[in-house]
């Protein structure tokens, strides 16, 4: 998978949509790459909150990386920040982001003596649209990150080391990572 060819790539129909849409070409074609015709200059990346979501991010950001480089160098990629729980107590709603979020607001909701409902998200479809707008989309409350060179380099990193032919880099990522793994099942 590691050593896929550009061509191979883009055969997979996201992919295409994604240069497509973007207007720009790739580096590494033989059409020349060319910021001037980007369609959009803030490029939001939006997948699930979840291991599978971040799974996927690694991948786009591994494709953003190497064959769209200049975007991220010059500030145009971003990832979306997707809660992963929504917490309820009477009328009101709570959004959060990590486990350790989530874990802190329902002990302070059970110390005011309420009786908060929690709803785990596996992902962006179990929300409905006006949850999904207020939390991920709008500009004026959702929380985005802009990628640099670096988190991009260490996607690649990542990639390189899970998915090329060299076995003992991935066992021993395996072996320091495994005890951190979150099982979504």
């Amino acid at each position: 998978v590691e050593k896929a060819r550009l061509d191979r790539i883009l055969e997979h129909d996201q992919i295409q949509n994604i240069v497509t849409a973007l207007g720009t070409g790739l580096t590494s074609t033989e059409e020349e790459f060319d910021m001037s015709e980007m369609r959009y200059h803030k490029i939001v990346m939006m997948t699930d909150a979840d291991v599978d979501g971040a799974h996927i991010r690694s991948l786009l950001l591994t494709f953003f990386y190497r064959q769209l480089r200049p975007l991220i160098e010059k500030g145009n990629i971003y990832i979306a920040l997707p809660p992963l729980y929504r917490i309820q107590h009477g009328g009101n709603e709570i959004y959060c982001w990590t486990d350790e979020e989530m874990q802190e607001r329902m002990q302070e909701l059970r110390a005011e003596g309420k009786s908060p409902s929690l709803q785990r998200y596996k992902g962006l479809g179990e929300m409905n649209p006006e949850q999904l707008w207020t939390t991920t989309m709008n500009p004026e409350t959702r929380k985005i990150q802009q990628v640099t060179i670096d988190d991009a380099a260490a996607a690649d990193r990542l990639f390189s080391t899970l998915m090329g032919d060299s076995v003992e880099p991935r066992r021993k990522f395996i072996e320091r990572n495994a005890k951190y793994a979150t099982i979504d099942a």
